[in-house]
């Protein structure tokens, strides 16, 4: 066991073990190894982690902004320090390329802390002139929030969930993925180790009826979780029953648009980096990729030629571009997926199966696979695969690639690729989607709010809109004359 914890959750500013919880395993997803065992939670250890969390949302709100954003900023220059080993501790626990992990994983963690670290100092309400008398409004913290992650990106996530969080005053628990439960803890040592208060950060491992048992939760005020979409709906459901704020971000099958005029190279790129970085395990890739029919030859014949250029290998060698999926189980789904796009009679321009990779036989690796030949109504065009599998299909005109695109129950990105900045915009604005990009594609800045539309999802996340996800308004009038009942 090469990276286990030294107990399996992290409540009150320590760690603790909860042997009553059943086992579950990490493994590492390049050679099948288990690398930590830990204990799900049970529920006295959940309402242990709600008591300290309430002990130290009471210390933390009492203190100012400014106080509260040095932390977090102290925990990403940590974070920072530390970048490498929490990098090679992610590629252990999810299979990604270092490459990867080095760049987009705990760095953009610590981006986060840092940039809603500036921003605690500055929480602020309005005033509101009435004409002698006047009003305001107060931002309060929520209380005690509940975060879920996904699997694909841990350490970000919890940042992600995290620093807003904290910022506005709040104390989180969290709950890791049971497939990548790791980083978390390191991220609850770094936050205790830059001075938060015990009991504002806790984590708890386990799986669904962990998840399910604090977005229930009575004394917990919101519940924020990257997911599935049938994940979020059951999250939504059981918030229901005390009416708990929820952010959602969820699944998606989003479009990419690719215009006559795009610089077909750059389109190339954006369609590579949105269909397999991360293995294709990214919620927002653009899945489904439409090119004008003009260019199409053109674009798939270089598109094939550097999908075939990418790396398999080694993930903990920075040669390597693309590691294994997370699981065993996903990477039966994605070769599931394969299967179905050749029996729905879409044509495999390129990967199209299970990839072996040289001392690395038990590890889950698929080939990046494009399709071609692609309708919208072949289920590879329709649901989310999750795995390096690109769509390529096309269009004739500006309104019906706007009117495809937007044919599907998610909405939580979309990217254009054209010259004419006039039609980029045009296009864009007429997106159902919730995160856009026009001539790039899966470029997520922390001052960016991010979030979908339809079934990916409520709320968003980063940027100052997150804000206002984790507070809660309180409005004063102040009477400055006399007041007098009208009876």
């Amino acid at each position: 066991m090469r990276a286990q914890p030294p107990a399996s959750h992290y409540i009150d500013g320590l760690y603790v073990e909860d042997e009553a919880g059943e086992t579950f395993d990490s493994v590492y997803p390049a050679t099948g190894e288990t690398i930590a065992r830990l204990h799900a939670a049970t529920p006295a250890l959940i309402e242990q982690a709600v008591a300290a969390a309430e002990r130290g949302q009471a210390v933390w709100a009492a203190m100012t902004g400014a106080e509260r954003g040095r932390i977090l900023r102290r925990a990403a220059a940590i974070m920072r320090d530390r970048n490498q080993a929490l990098a090679e501790l992610e590629t252990l626990d999810t299979g990604k390329a270092l490459a990867e992990t080095l760049v987009a994983d705990a760095a953009s963690g610590a981006e986060a802390l840092e940039y809603f670290g500036a921003l605690a100092a500055d929480l602020r309400g309005d005033y509101i002139d009435l004409g002698g008398s006047f009003a305001y409004t107060r931002h309060e913290p929520l209380g005690v929030c509940a975060g879920i992650g996904a699997w694909n990106y841990p350490i970000q996530i919890a940042s992600w969930k995290a620093a807003p969080a904290l910022a506005c005053g709040n104390a989180m628990i969290f709950k890791p993925s049971e497939t990548t439960p790791l980083t978390a803890l390191k991220l609850a040592e770094i936050l205790s180790e830059a001075g938060l208060p015990a009991g504002v950060f806790n984590v708890v491992q386990g799986l669904g009826p962990v998840g399910a048992t604090l977005a229930s939760h009575p004394r917990i005020a919101k519940v924020s979780v990257t997911g599935s979409v049938p994940t979020g709906a059951r999250v939504m459901l059981a918030a229901s029953a005390t009416t708990k704020h929820v952010t959602l971000e969820l699944g998606g099958k989003s479009p990419i648009l690719v215009f006559a005029d795009a610089d077909l190279d750059a389109a190339v790129s954006g369609a590579i980096l949105g269909n397999f970085y991360s293995t294709g395990q990214i919620c927002s890739n653009g899945t489904r990729v439409f090119v004008e029919r003009s260019v199409r030859a053109a674009f798939v014949e270089r598109l094939v030629e550097r999908t075939r250029a990418i790396a398999l290998g080694d993930p903990m060698k920075l040669t390597t571009d693309l590691g294994p999926l997370v699981s065993k189980a996903q990477y039966d789904k994605v070769l599931s997926y394969l299967d179905i796009g050749r029996g729905e009679g879409a044509t495999v321009a390129c990967g199209g199966s299970a990839a072996t990779v040289e001392g690395f036989a038990e590890g889950w690796f698929v080939a990046p696979t494009v399709f071609t030949d692609v309708t919208d109504d072949m289920r590879i065009a329709g649901e989310e695969i999750f795995g390096p599998v690109m769509c390529v299909l096309d269009f004739d005109d500006e309104a019906e690639a706007i009117a495809r695109a937007n044919a599907s129950e998610f909405g939580l990105a979309a990217g254009v690729y054209t010259r004419d900045i006039q039609r980029g915009h045009r296009v864009v604005a007429k997106l159902q989607a919730g995160t856009c990009w026009i001539n790039a594609y899966n470029l997520t800045p922390v001052e960016m709010p991010f979030g979908g539309v339809k079934r990916s999802g409520i709320g968003r996340e980063n940027g100052r809109e997150a804000l206002a996800h984790y507070s809660q308004v309180k409005s004063v009038y102040v009477e400055m004359g006399t007041s007098e009942a009208p009876y």
